[in-house]
């Protein structure tokens, strides 16, 4: 049986995965691939689950995990990269709003705003790329389960 932090992870890579604009590829904590498809790349991050709140009886650790959702776009003009960036931005956006508590497992999920920055590539176009922090609310009878 996977622990709470990895259920509530699991459920929300499936829902982003689901969400993700057609031709735009998703994977969850892996590396930046050489290639980036055109409608972009969504890579999720385990993140951090901070220091629990803890109520003593019984026991419940209440968490604000902060998750990481890396999104990278490549396309030759700025135009196309931002409306790109926007429509997979717009995506989460939505999946997000739609599910708040990720099929019950969280108490609340939202996103954060992105900081997009451009991500110089040698001999090409700059890649357009930003964090998105996913913030998980929920409570574990234990740190590990």
């Amino acid at each position: 049986m996977a622990s709470t932090s990895e259920t509530i992870l699991e459920a929300l890579a499936a829902l982003l995965d689901a969400a993700k604009p057609a031709g735009a590829s998703f994977e969850r904590n892996a590396t930046l691939p050489g290639t980036i498809p055109a409608a972009g790349t969504l890579i999720l991050r385990d993140g951090d689950p901070g220091e629990p709140e803890v109520l003593i009886s019984p026991p419940v650790y209440f968490y604000e995990h902060r998750a990481e959702l890396d999104l990278v776009v490549d396309r030759n003009s700025a135009t196309e990269r931002d409306a790109v960036f926007d429509a997979a931005k717009t995506a989460v956006a939505a999946a997000l709003a739609a599910d708040r508590t990720l099929g019950g497992l969280c108490d609340y999920v939202i996103g954060e705003a992105p900081e997009p920055i451009d991500l110089p590539v040698e001999g090409a176009a700059t890649l357009k790329a930003a964090t998105i922090g996913i913030i998980l609310q929920y409570g574990s009878p234990d740190p590990l389960s």
